[in-house]
């Protein structure tokens, strides 16, 4: 059995507008008690120099750190998509998914890494017990978010209480497994349909609980029109994937 938690791992962090964020991220994703981390930064040409900021990370600490500069804003799903194929490259046994916003404590890391061992993704998750949101957010942001999960999981039949989850730590196999050009979702559905394809396929989930913090700089990208355009996107994700089996996982688990 793989100790996840004392094994290779690489985090990947889609950017955008993070330039103020992304240096307390990576000091802290550093400061961890990891043995072997690799950073993998996707920028989607950030206009407030994200990706400049990125590169003197880079600079600082070459090696374990890449970064992909993108040309414009193309979506927070093929940002993961291309930042997940460059984790095979480094085929550590486990690739996590976070924001760059600290919304995302990086110290909740070790305890997905650790559950990590009995499932085939680990999900940081704001709706099971311990699990809490940033008292900040106000009663109307809070109704959407719970109202997204609570629609998304009943059009799917999903089991996971969190869907729209970003914090997650996937095995490598399960990411070859799903196979990623499968995936077509490009913006927040992107998380939907990976819980989705995942559940259809046979991975198992289990749920982390931790504490989302508001963002501490900068503004939201998520917005109400954002989540109501995702909303019928869940049906599609539906239609697409609904007659997947575990025997319609990728055989390229050694990409």
């Amino acid at each position: 059995m793989v100790d996840y938690l004392h094994s290779p791992l690489t985090v990947v962090l889609p950017t955008y507008n993070e330039a103020d964020n992304l240096p307390e991220v990576v000091r802290i994703l550093w400061d961890l008690p990891l043995s072997d981390l690799h950073l993998i930064i996707v920028d989607d040409g950030s206009p407030d120099g994200t990706g400049e900021v990125a590169d003197s990370l880079v600079r600082e600490r070459p090696g374990p750190l890449r970064v992909v500069h993108r040309t414009g804003k193309l979506g927070l799903g093929s940002a993961y998509r291309a930042g997940f194929e460059l984790a095979f490259e480094e085929r550590t046994p486990a690739i996590v998914q976070m924001d760059a916003d600290l919304s995302h404590s990086p110290a909740d890391l070790p305890r997905l890494l650790e559950r990590l061992a009995e499932c085939d993704v680990a999900v940081g998750s704001r709706y099971v017990p311990g699990g809490r949101l940033d008292l900040r957010w106000g009663r109307g942001r809070r109704l959407l978010s719970w109202w997204g999960n609570f629609y998304s999981r009943s059009v799917l039949g999903l089991g996971l209480h969190d869907i729209t989850a970003g914090f997650k730590a996937w095995r490598r196999e399960t990411l070859l497994g799903i196979g990623l050009g499968r995936i077509h979702s490009n913006g927040y559905v992107f998380q939907v349909e990976m819980a989705y394809v995942a559940q259809r396929l046979g991975y198992r989930a289990c749920e982390v609980p931790i504490y989302f913090e508001d963002r501490r700089l900068g503004r939201s990208k998520m917005d109400t029109q954002v989540k109501l355009e995702a909303a019928w996107r869940v049906w599609q994700v539906r239609w697409l994937h609904r007659r997947l089996t575990p025997e319609d996982r990728s055989r390229e688990t050694e990409a």
